[in-house]
């Protein structure tokens, strides 16, 4: 239990980037948390580390520190962003209670997306019958879809450096609208994946499920605001209406073109 603690701490301090602006608690803290979760999980359990889990964690690493560094840079370089990121209802300072809350929750979901591959490593080390075919699945899913959202995100900044003001319907987003919330949906689902070959305890499976099905609510409500975005900056472009009703929104080939009305994913 004492690794989850130390475990607990590390996001808790990688994620009080919030505490300088609010927003950075789900952005800039989420990626730098990831990045320390990682590394501390690969120290914490050095002694038990393989193949799997070793590429598993160097992923989850890469991955924290690149999506932080797009952010950052993304805000600095995007206007549109900015006035995105800046709205006045995002500036306004938020009551002493829910900057708390909105830290430990973030600090507590960070550590529940990242526990499968912890939890493998500290049953492994303690004797349990660990499955490696689990954790090379878990390690391949993950790594193809951090490859899909860094290539949708490239994309997606190379596209609207040529067009600023248009929609993005080019590369992967000829298949899905929001290539890169589903890269990172394929990058937890293999982290989840480890978790059936862990040896998980009741309450292990507990804490793995809840946080995936954290990560997977986030992506979904992100898919949300963006849609609503897009339909107000392009609702009036013909080919934007015809874009949206033949591209799915978020899982390619899963005919769900729309969760505009599904308020209970307001984030």
């Amino acid at each position: 239990m004492s690794y989850l603690l130390i475990l607990l701490a590390v996001s808790f301090a990688a994620s009080a980037v919030g505490w300088i602006y609010f927003i950075y608690f789900f952005s800039i803290g989420y990626g730098l948390s990831i990045a320390a979760l990682a590394a501390a999980t690969a120290a914490i359990f050095t002694n038990s580390i393989t193949p799997p889990t070793a590429i598993f964690c160097c992923t989850l690493f890469i991955y924290g520190l690149r999506l932080a560094g797009y952010l950052f840079a993304r805000e600095k370089r995007s206007p549109s962003y900015k006035k995105i990121l800046y709205q006045p209802d995002s500036k306004e300072r938020k009551p002493l209670p829910t900057m708390f809350l909105i830290w430990i929750s973030c600090a507590l979901l960070y550590v529940g997306q990242i526990s499968p591959i912890t939890f493998y490593l500290y049953n492994l080390s303690q004797g349990g019958e660990t499955d490696a075919t689990w954790a090379w699945a878990g390690a391949t899913i993950a790594f193809i879809g951090f490859l899909i959202e860094t290539i949708a995100d490239t994309q997606k900044s190379i596209a609207k450096k040529s067009n600023p003001k248009g929609f993005v319907s080019t590369g992967l987003y000829r298949i899905v609208r929001c290539p890169n919330y589903f890269g990172e949906i394929l990058l937890w689902t293999g982290s989840f994946t480890i978790s059936f070959g862990a040896d998980c305890t009741p309450w292990q499976w507990t804490i793995a499920s809840l946080g995936y099905t954290g990560i997977l609510y986030v992506m979904f409500s992100g898919a949300r605001r963006l849609e609503l975005r897009q339909q107000e900056r392009y609702g009036n472009n013909p080919e934007y209406q015809q874009y949206i009703k033949r591209r799915p929104l978020i899982i390619p080939f899963l005919p769900i073109y729309s969760v505009a009305k599904y308020k209970w994913l307001k984030g």
